[in-house]
């Protein structure tokens, strides 16, 4: 027996995937975190002991197996409770005490027991659903199965099930919906019970599309269905299941709608309505709702919650009078009103990101009203808030608040789906520090039920080529492997019935816009690469496996529309979409090739599919997906880079893909980063790449020994940079690079959001190559840890929950050394590379080394117009000169001439001036003047 302080603990384990107290399967995988307090610890075998029925079985395994562990025992039946705890072995010899318990239920039905029939008004208002049933003998335990077509909640006998909002959540509803499960046995009482249900459209009644094409896509009125299974204590079991018995009635939301708002009238609330005293003589019987022909199944992932309240930080009174409230924050959600007011008063509330010249900025929104109306019933206090609808806001505006107003009174939810927080990033460098925090809050608004684009505007979906370029990003910060795996099966349903095509957003509810059901590159490859990194970041090889079969269908969907060829140049592309120097109208016109860029992720999808089959053993198809990887990749060289290494489409974002997707190689890939480095010095560090390019040019800067032009493009605050946004005021991720133009005014396009994650795909460079944080194998079994210090930042480290335990890195300047500090999780091993190319092989514990890496020292020779272009950005000091002295006298020539030099060595700064007037020349000739030459401190 261990007493005392053990030196080795197990956390408690974790069932299936997400963490929630009902499983979906009989067998649930079963993980487990170890920690020691003995370095390099690593686990020999394990016991695992399972509670069940008043009986207790113990599993032993060998080995140091400790993620997605195959459940060992008998599986669940439905509703069966098990309790599980762990004990662990050492290969050193120690031992663990027996873990806390993890208690879960089995919250899927038998084959044959789902009996509820989909039932509502007939129409599409929201409306409410009741029925009484009677409760006799002791009740041993209640669970109720519910789910709808449209966005639901439930009360039993007045109170709320659960938590959760806006369920069951967003699926493809043709092929696929979820139910919920809850125990209910606490609000059940003796004699008579009411159940009831409040119904509204959702996403299942929403207009999709862009606006004038904006179309119904799901066919029906919303309808709900409900299960509830009474087990008595006397061994008997009870169902009360929705059907024609069920009646209906009108209640005070009036309308609502997921773009629109919602309208809520509280003079017609009872807040009885679901008390068992009320007859319910005014409500009229409920009719069966024809909805696709779905069996619904257990959701498998984290549902959608409010998460945190925020208060207002800032009353604004606006040029125009009106009443706006600042909650300092971009979020995703709604407010929450306290009022007191006459009856039938109004209150009404706008949202927006941003405001434009002071007023609330809603053109952005397109055809979303994002408008809330609450009228009150006028018998006192009132508290508020909707439920049926969300909002991507920083800023609401309330019209006709009766009296004074406290912005005491209001607070904002934050709605998204509930994930576990993972990972995070620290810098003393503030920008970069609000830079990361902004894309945290990017991902926790467009992670609601799906992975959406964005969450304010008429749009919303899930295009997968966001969330292609942001899925390494995502599985760092939080534990998203269960909500993507969700997501990822209607994806399959959805290429299913497009024969293989991944369409552009899933659901695919626009088939109205051109192109939709085309394959386009870096939008359908999220059905290689998302896959790829759930077994990458989580270890989770059922990932790779449960969608190979896709992964194959879309890599050879995509060899039929090619030809045969081993290019791509064909369809509909948006290549580098959202390159800066495109038209705000025509978002598409990149500076790369699109065929470049369709053949890059061809063969990226065909290597990926390749490296699956292989993890799964399918030697034949890996050896196949290899050779047409290999095939492609002959291909995209032969045509697209000359035997120097210049690339035909000679822009960052055709060297980016080359060089991070392995289609450059030896020579070649040397010669791609020098002329990508030139590339981002020519356009004075800052970003000159789209959609595809930006979440890659810094690891392919310094993957081929340009960290120090990463560092300076990371560091740009003028636009178009990562940290503009910032110097604005942004408190999340923005669509385009200039949503705000520098003059307080929205980007004249029609397509302008200021939350969209995609951009900020970046920070994953932050945690793995800054930082220095990486999986070395799946799940980080290993790691793999080579931080990289650059000279605009100071610190930096990052910290990340892996399958294992916590793991961090980080590093930190004192003087002309660093101090680099490494934590691995027990049961893993790390190979550490530091940056004087010295390598470490450690265990687990805390690692510290110091190494002297003193900032490079400056020189300055005398600077004039005949100084070199590349000279001038080089010297950021020089720069700043050269702006400020034209800002001096012409503020707009300042900024025309930020953008339109290319800082290119072996031209004079002289060139770009040549039609410059005088008196501008010679500030600027002044400026350089003053400017110290000789060593720099």
């Amino acid at each position: 027996m261990i007493t005392g302080d053990p030196l080795v603990t197990v956390n408690a384990p974790r069932i299936g995937l997400s963490g929630e107290p009902f499983v979906a399967t009989a067998s649930p995988k079963l993980s487990w975190t170890t920690v020691s307090r003995t370095g390099g610890w690593l686990q020999a075998g394990a016991e695992i002991e399972v509670s069940r029925g008043g009986s207790r079985t113990t599993a032993t395994i060998e080995g140091d197996a400790s993620v997605f562990v195959a459940w060992p025992f008998i599986p669940l039946r439905p509703r069966e409770t098990a309790s599980v705890r762990v004990r662990v072995r050492g290969a050193d010899g120690s031992a663990s005490p027996w873990s806390e318990a993890t208690e879960v239920t089995a919250g899927f039905l038998g084959a044959s027991e789902w009996r509820a029939r989909f039932v509502g008004s007939g129409s599409d208002e929201p409306h409410l659903l009741r029925t009484t049933f009677e409760v006799r003998g002791a009740v041993r335990r209640a669970f109720l199965y519910s789910t709808a077509f449209g966005a639901y909640d439930a009360r039993l006998n007045g109170a709320a099930v659960d938590d959760a909002v806006l369920k069951p959540g967003w699926t493809s509803y043709q092929w696929r919906l979820h139910y919920d499960v809850t125990d209910v046995t606490e609000h059940l009482r003796q004699g008579a019970n009411t159940l009831g249900i409040e119904l509204a459209g959702g996403w299942y009644t929403e207009e999709f599309g862009f606006r004038d094409r904006a179309r119904r896509f799901y066919d029906g009125h919303p309808a709900a269905a409900a299960q509830l299974v009474i087990e008595y204590a006397d061994g008997t079991t009870a169902r009360v299941v929705t059907d024609e018995r069920w009646r209906w009635s009108s209640g005070p939301v009036v309308a609502a709608s997921i773009y629109q708002g919602e309208t809520h009238d509280a003079r017609l609330h009872d807040p009885k309505w679901t008390d068992p005293g009320i007859a319910g003589d005014n409500w009229s019987p409920v009719v069966p709702v024809d909805v696709p022909d779905v069996r619904p199944e257990p959701r498998t992932s984290q549902p959608v919650r409010v998460v945190q309240r925020r208060e207002v930080v800032k009353v604004i009174t606006t040029p125009a009078g009106r009443t706006v409230l600042d909650f300092g924050q971009n979020l995703v959600g709604w407010v929450r009103l306290t009022v007191t007011g006459p009856r039938g008063h109004t209150i009404t509330l706008r949202h927006a990101e941003v405001l434009e010249h002071g007023e609330l900025g809603t053109r952005p929104l397109r055809n979303a009203a994002a408008t809330d109306h609450y009228t009150l019933r006028g018998d006192g206090e009132e508290t508020w808030e909707p439920r049926w609808t969300f909002h991507g806001f920083r800023y609401v505006e309330i019209q006709n608040w009766p009296g004074a107003f406290s912005p005491s009174a209001v607070t904002a939810a934050v709605v998204h789906t509930d994930l576990s927080r993972t990972g995070g990033f620290s810098t003393s460098h503030p920008l970069v520090e609000r830079f990361h925090e902004n894309v945290v809050w990017g991902m926790r608004g467009n992670f609601l039920s799906i992975p959406t684009d964005c969450p304010q505007r008429d749009e919303r979906l899930g295009w997968t080529g966001d969330i292609q370029v942001f899925a390494p990003t995502a599985a760092f910060l939080y534990d998203c492997d269960a909500f993507l795996r969700s997501w990822l099966e209607d994806v399959f349903l959805e290429q299913k019935a497009a024969n293989g095509v991944v369409p552009m957003v899933v659901p695919a509810v626009i088939p109205q816009v051109p192109g939709q059901l085309e394959p386009v590159a870096a939008w359908g490859d999220a059905i290689t690469v998302v896959p790829t990194v759930l077994n990458e970041r989580f270890g989770d090889r059922d990932a790779l496996a449960v969608a190979y079969e896709a992964m194959k269908a879309w890599v050879d969907t995509v060899t039929v529309r090619t030809g045969g060829s081993p290019l791509w140049e064909s369809g509909v592309q948006f290549g580098d979409w959202l390159d800066p120097d495109a038209p705000p109208d025509q978002p598409g016109r990149a500076k790369t090739d699109p065929g470049l860029v369709a053949t890059a992720y061809y063969y990226r999808s065909a290597d990926l599919t390749a490296k699956a089959a292989a993890a799964l053993g399918r030697d034949d198809e890996a050896r196949h997906y290899g050779d047409l990887a290999a095939g492609i990749g002959e291909a995209f060289r032969s045509t697209y880079v000359t035997a120097t290494g210049r690339m035909m489409s000679d822009a960052p974002t055709a060297y980016a893909l080359a060089i991070v997707f392995g289609l450059a190689d030896g020579e070649s890939k040397s010669a791609m980063g020098e002329r990508l480095r030139h590339l981002v010095r020519s356009f004075g560090y800052h970003i000159a790449t789209g959609f595809v390019g930006t979440p890659i040019i810094c690891d392919a800067l310094t993957s081929t020994g340009h960290a120090d032009a990463a560092a300076r493009l990371l560091a740009q605050t003028e636009c178009p940079s990562w940290l503009y946004p910032v110097t604005m005021g942004a408190t999340t991720i923005w669509e385009r690079w200039d949503s705000m133009l520098e003059d307080g005014s929205i980007n004249p396009g029609q397509m302008t959001s200021f939350n969209h994650y995609a951009l900020g795909a970046v920070a994953d460079w932050l945690h793995r190559i800054v930082a220095g944080l990486a999986p070395g194998e799946a799940g980080y079994r290993r790691l793999r840890i080579a931080p990289t210090v650059i000279d605009v930042l100071d610190d930096a480290s990052a910290w990340h929950e892996t399958p294992y335990g916590r793991a961090s890195s980080g590093w930190r300047r004192e003087g002309g050394v660093v101090r680099f500090d490494v934590e691995v999780p027990a049961n893993t091993r790390a190979l550490v590379r530091l940056p004087s190319g010295a390598e470490h092989e450690v265990g687990s514990g805390t690692h510290t080394w110091t190494e002297r890496h003193p900032r490079p020292r400056r020189t300055r020779s005398e600077l004039g117009l005949d100084s070199d272009l590349a000279t001038i950005v080089d010297d950021p000091e020089a720069y700043q000169a050269v702006l400020a002295a034209i800002s001096g006298i012409d503020p707009e020539r300042a900024v025309a001439f930020r953008r339109a030099t290319r800082w290119t060595p072996g031209r004079s700064l002289r060139d770009p001036l040549s039609h410059t007037p005088l008196d501008v020349v010679d500030a600027i000739e002044k400026a350089l003047a003053a400017l110290p030459a000789g060593e720099l401190p």
